[in-house]
């Protein structure tokens, strides 16, 4: 009688198809990882395996899920995760029937990205020019300081994602450049436009990390192939780093901290240039979103400007 494959094992396959094939991430990866395991937990505390689990057992984690105070979006990712796993055991063999081809997810509405205003925003870049330039910081403080506030601007002048921002090379702050590639989701480039603040913040962040260079440092930090280099396991500075240093300056800017995240800035990124007038496909091209409709949670912001423009424009628009 052959051995049923353990639930890690199964994991580890499935794992290792989603990058091979679809490309997908590191982050995809680890998103994917935590929520098997969990359902992996559950079935190991009914009996069960992924190998020989059913509908019903699959239906009891969802109620699981719901009962430990889950919300419906991420239940909705569990059983994404789930059907995704079942296709690929189906297709391997591993499976002769598809139990989670039945199951029907949580209504979900699709929720309006959290979005800072254009005033937020420049108190944001304000503040933290403001303290990249203070004068009675010590050289590492202000190097911290310039390396925030050239994060702030090279954020919010692109729409990267966090992990595409803090991943940028050195070579991103030439002085000349006027695009810079970007290696985002499934390993797929794109080309990304530059302003002139966030050239020239890259370009002060990058003179003051060569003016503090010694010689105890020359082969290391200074000598990394990252724009935000760190001792840490990455190379870079990481995604909560970041995160943690962006809520700081939002409470220095008189914001609260929980309404400013790199991820509610990428939003403003794009609502801001749809309230200006920028087509929904270009932003679309700027964001890196394979589908159209990943960035038509945008619209809200176009349906706003067009109401605004008939009240204020239409010749029988009340006065």
């Amino acid at each position: 009688m052959r051995t049923k494959p353990s639930d890690a094992k199964l994991t580890g396959l499935f794992l290792d198809m989603l990058a091979a094939e679809q490309g997908a991430g590191p982050n995809t990866l680890d998103a994917y990882r935590r929520d098997l395991t969990d359902f992996s937990e559950f079935l190991g505390r009914v009996g069960h395996s992924f190998a020989d689990a059913e509908t019903q057992n699959l239906r009891d984690y969802l109620a699981d899920l719901d009962a430990r105070g889950f919300k419906s979006t991420s239940v909705a990712r569990r059983l994404s995760a789930m059907r995704h796993l079942y296709r690929f055991l189906l297709n391997e063999r591993i499976r002769v029937e598809d139990p989670a081809a039945i199951l029907s997810g949580p209504k979900r509405g699709r929720g309006l990205p959290k979005v800072l205003s254009i005033a937020d925003v420049d108190r944001m870049l304000r503040r933290a020019k403001e303290l990249s330039e203070a004068q009675d910081a010590s050289p590492s403080k202000r190097l911290r300081a310039l390396r925030l506030y050239c994060l702030l601007e090279v954020l919010y002048a692109t729409g990267l994602r966090v992990s595409e921002l803090v991943a940028l090379p050195r070579s991103a702050a030439k002085r000349d450049a006027r695009m810079i590639v970007v290696r985002g989701k499934g390993n797929k480039e794109r080309l990304v436009p530059l302003n002139e603040a966030s050239r020239q913040a890259m370009a002060d962040y990058l003179a003051a990390t060569e003016a503090a260079k010694t010689e105890k440092k020359k082969d290391s930090l200074a000598a990394s192939k990252w724009l935000f280099p760190s001792f840490g396991e990455s190379g870079h500075l990481t995604r909560q780093h970041f995160a943690r240093d962006l809520k700081e300056l939002a409470v220095a800017s008189g914001l609260q901290a929980r309404l400013v995240s790199p991820h509610v800035l990428r939003h403003a990124f794009a609502s801001h240039l749809l309230h200006n007038g920028a087509d929904l496909r270009i932003v679309q091209t700027l964001l890196g979103h394979t589908d159209i409709s990943t960035t038509q949670i945008y619209t809200h912001v176009v349906e706003e400007r067009l109401k605004s423009l008939v009240r204020d424009l239409h010749p029988l628009a009340e006065k």
